[in-house]
């Protein structure tokens, strides 16, 4: 019943080891968009280097892989099986496009006697079929942008999260968008809000857990239930769980309050960040320079 700890998915874990945990933190969340961004209007090979370059770096990353084994493993099925389904499940058929000129201008050129009938050209648009099931050129782009966007997504905020702590990874976020604290924009704020609902997560993690527990030590069995009597039992938890974690988030207001309630400068926060960027100065450069010549590839080759 443990399996919520075992996949510590956007939870910072805490440890020494590891190259990627003394990386700058604005680094590793320019990194982060690049991956959640670039997608976007790329080919499929661009989408599919990403997910590789993605795991590379999961790879030689210095973390534990008890950390991050499962949850990629478990991550790369559930991509495989929406890409699969994306592309197999036939997406229907659409009406045909109106004709741009005239059938009447259409000639064809007379061949020379005992020459071979003329065949298509190109490569055939339908790539594979088993009965109803079928894929074409476009339900395999489909799918394979719809699995790979769900693994850039998912394991690119994650792998950031696993190695940032809060704190540094707000003092981040907040020192990105200082300029746009001239225009009025709350940004100590903006940075508390973000550190309280990063905090908030853990405990939304535990309540789950609790809940889980506690079904299965009184022994519930879902078939006996029927599907009503299960439709209930999961209303009933989804209650349980939104009215603890209301009465959690009630307690920390309380607690915040009896502090006196006041926000933290998120320039505060950024002693552990700023030491840590310090001590890993050429690998933020390393780092920083291969952030340009993937949006650079981007730019000239993302299309493919």
């Amino acid at each position: 019943m443990d399996w919520l700890r075992q996949l510590p998915i956007g939870q910072y874990v805490d440890g020494t080891g590891g190259w990627l945990r003394r990386l700058d933190p604005r680094l590793k969340l320019a990194w982060t968009l690049a991956f959640l961004l670039t997608p976007i209007l790329a080919g499929p090979l661009w989408r599919l280097a990403l997910v590789a370059l993605l795991l590379l770096l999961t790879a030689c990353s210095g973390l534990p892989a008890r950390l991050w084994a499962k949850g990629v493993s478990l991550l790369l099925l559930v991509a495989l099986a929406v890409g699969v389904l994306a592309a197999v499940l036939p997406t229907g058929s659409l009406p045909a496009p109106p004709l741009q000129r005239p059938p009447a201008e259409l000639r064809l050129e007379p061949g020379m006697p005992q020459s071979p009938p003329p065949s298509s050209s190109g490569a055939s648009w339908e790539l594979w079929r088993f009965g109803p099931l079928q894929v074409t050129r476009r339900s395999l782009e489909l799918g394979i942008s719809g699995g790979t966007l769900l693994f850039t997504l998912v394991h690119s905020a994650n792998l950031m999260l696993l190695s940032t702590p809060p704190e540094q990874l707000v003092w981040a976020i907040s020192w990105w968008i200082a300029p746009l604290e001239r225009l009025g924009l709350p940004v100590q704020r903006l940075g508390f809000t973000l550190l309280l609902a990063l905090r908030f997560l853990p405990l939304v993690q535990e309540e789950l857990q609790n809940l889980l527990r506690a079904l299965a030590t009184r022994a519930v069995v879902l078939k006996r239930l029927g599907w009503k009597g299960g439709l209930g039992l999961l209303l009933a938890v989804g209650e349980r769980l939104l009215a603890n974690v209301l009465l959690r988030a009630e307690q920390g207001a309380d607690a915040l309050l009896a502090r006196g309630g006041c926000t933290l400068d998120p320039r505060d926060l950024r002693v552990g960040a700023v030491d840590a960027a310090g001590a890993a100065g050429p690998m933020n450069g390393t780092a920083g320079a291969v952030l340009l010549v993937l949006l650079l590839l981007r730019w000239k080759v993302g299309d493919l």
